[in-house]
């Protein structure tokens, strides 16, 4: 059985549980996804399928791509990942995965592999949460400002701001996964699922959401 599926993030909501308790959910869109080459240890030396994800445009595709998927019986995907198996996949090149691998019992946990929003360019009190610089007493346009970021090296002798110092920077927009998220619920019909608590990403990203590695 393939353990991951490709989807988008549609939103945030609220859900009543099962006491009428209210609890946050992120909802999903889940495949379907085509299965566009199944690899093996013969020939490739590990066990995985290749899963592609959202119909694009033949212009705005590759050849490589549009041939690729047409041997599985489809259109050029937006999305391509692989996602490797324990034991020789039981599915053929053209098979679509649905949203139904996590009904039932299969799967009460996920862990869900998404890119976090971007920030841009940050300061140090909102990259790192420094507390910034005095308010008064002789502070004049410094109260966002590190600090001392250490003391000066003679050329040659060493690196004078070590590496890994908490400085301004780039920040999000990187790989980030939330591990062990309580499934509430599969609507197959819609291919959605409804999954507790906050993913990475703003909404319509493209999430990669797989049984928990965890608590399975």
């Amino acid at each position: 059985m393939i353990p991951a599926l490709l989807g988008t993030k549609i939103g945030m909501t609220l859900v009543l549980g099962e006491h009428g308790v209210a609890e946050t959910v992120t909802v999903v869109r889940a495949g379907p996804c085509v299965v566009l080459q199944v690899k093996n240890k013969e020939s490739d030396g590990y066990d995985s399928v290749q899963l592609g994800f959202g119909d694009v445009k033949p212009h705005r595709s590759t050849k490589a791509m549009i041939g690729h998927a047409a041997k599985a019986g489809t259109g050029p995907k937006g999305a391509v990942r692989e996602v490797r198996l324990d034991a020789p996949a039981t599915v053929a090149v053209g098979d679509v995965v649905t949203v139904d691998l996590f009904a039932g019992e299969a799967a009460k946990y996920v862990d869900v592999v998404g890119t976090t929003k971007g920030k841009g360019f940050q300061g140090v009190m909102k990259r790192h949460g420094f507390g910034g610089m005095p308010g008064s007493h002789g502070t004049e346009r410094k109260h966002r400002s590190p600090g001392g970021i250490g003391a000066s090296a003679p050329r040659g002798t060493g690196r004078s701001v070590k590496k890994g110092k908490r400085m301004a920077g780039h920040m999000g927009q990187v790989r980030c996964t939330t591990s062990s998220l309580r499934l509430i619920k599969v609507d197959a019909e819609n291919h959605l699922l409804l999954i507790r608590g906050s993913v990475p990403g703003p909404v319509g990203a493209l999430l990669f959401v797989r049984r928990s590695k965890k608590r399975g």
